[in-house]
């Protein structure tokens, strides 16, 4: 038989937990940017961090890289 004190207890149970303290928080972020490392190391880079239109972080242009490419590399 289920009475007003059973329904108290499962409304209890069902209460929201109490928002995460500051430092939980930041164990969160070391935790997540730990599970990105492990992963970037398995798995390497899934998106380069520029994109083709970028220009290049020395300065240079393709042309550059196009007449200094080493003859292993073809061309």
């Amino acid at each position: 038989m289920t009475g007003p004190a059973d329904d108290a207890d499962a409304t209890a149970d069902a209460a929201p937990a109490a928002p995460a303290a500051p430092a939980a928080a930041a164990a969160s972020v070391a935790e997540e940017a730990a599970r990105r490392r492990r992963l970037a190391e398995v798995f390497g880079d899934v998106l380069p961090e520029g994109s083709a239109d970028e220009p290049h972080p020395t300065g240079r242009d393709d042309r550059w890289y196009e007449e200094n490419r080493p003859p292993h590399h073809g061309g």
